[in-house]
């Protein structure tokens, strides 16, 4: 008992380190959860229920063991250890319950646990910046791990390869592209919005077209048909924003930033815009914009 003990109380170094324990001990009761339970086979419920149990002892010991691996914030919608607290909770009414006939539970399972430990992905929406994207992949670069990324797509996502293993990190999967992002060090404001950036690869892709990142480490920038296209997201574009971004003669600088309308963009970027031999686009003048290219 005590090296038993010992073993669910251990310190891991990384958080892969502590999906490998974790992981068949939850795959284990949602096995047992999805035959018996589901499935109403009462019998065989109320015999396998003392291992669900028997799990999530094992499971609470680890995981209080090493919340220091997992991504946290102040704020508990943004908060990966909210979901492991909130999974321990859930662990600690499911055994002080058990013995209830109503078994009434409050605390029902939280579903995020298991896109946290890439068990099933789970569809939030979009984190809302590139830039944290961009350095998620510099890192899987480094390390060997990046294969590709798709983007423009309902279900945009990162292709990765780790011990010969290929998987899809979708970008919807919310708490564990934020566990990655906590893993790699990869959080950084938002310039750009990748929801807003996704949506304009969308459009391209529904018109025919097709696009190529000039640089897998800056999405902000593709080719359509020989066209160099600039991504940015300002409220309003100013002069001194463009000679900023300074970007090269015929590219397309195009404002994601719509909630001002045609106000996005100053008249003193678009005449400079003009010397530059530039163009400035808003994201409607953008649609009508494809049809041309």
């Amino acid at each position: 008992m005590r090296s038993l003990n010992f073993f669910f109380s251990k310190e891991y170094d990384t958080f892969e380190d502590l999906k490998l324990e974790v992981v068949p001990l939850l795959l284990h009761n949602q096995t047992i959860f999805e035959n018996y339970y589901l499935k109403s086979k009462r019998e065989l419920w109320d015999i396998s229920e003392g291992e669900i149990l028997s799990n999530n002892r094992m499971l609470r010991n680890i995981l209080k063991n090493n919340t220091k691996l997992i991504q946290n914030h102040f704020d508990e919608n943004y908060s990966n250890l909210a979901i492991v607290q909130k999974f321990m909770l859930h662990i600690d009414e499911f055994e002080a319950t058990r013995l209830s006939k109503e078994r009434t539970r409050q605390v029902l399972f939280p579903t995020e646990i298991n896109s946290l430990f890439g068990i099933e992905p789970l569809n939030q929406g979009f984190l809302p910046s590139v830039e944290s994207i961009e350095s998620l992949i510099v890192s899987l670069q480094n390390k060997g791990e990046f294969e590709s990324i798709v983007l423009g797509t309902d279900n945009p996502y990162i292709q990765i390869k780790k011990d010969d293993i290929s998987e899809k990190i979708y970008l919807y999967d919310i708490p564990r592209l934020r566990q990655m992002y906590y893993d790699n060090n990869c959080f950084r404001g938002t310039n750009v919005r990748f929801s807003s950036l996704n949506y304009a690869l969308k459009v391209i892709k529904s018109r025919g077209l097709k696009f190529n990142f000039l640089d897998l480490n800056n999405l902000k920038e593709i080719v359509v048909n020989g066209v160099h296209i600039i991504f940015i997201y300002e409220y309003c574009l100013s002069k001194v924003e463009l000679l900023q971004l300074s970007p090269k003669e015929k590219c397309v600088v195009l404002n994601l930033h719509n909630w001002n309308g045609e106000g996005c963009i100053s008249a003193e970027a678009y005449e400079l815009a003009e010397e530059m031999k530039v163009k400035l686009l808003t994201v409607d003048e953008f649609y009508r914009y494809l049809n041309n290219v």
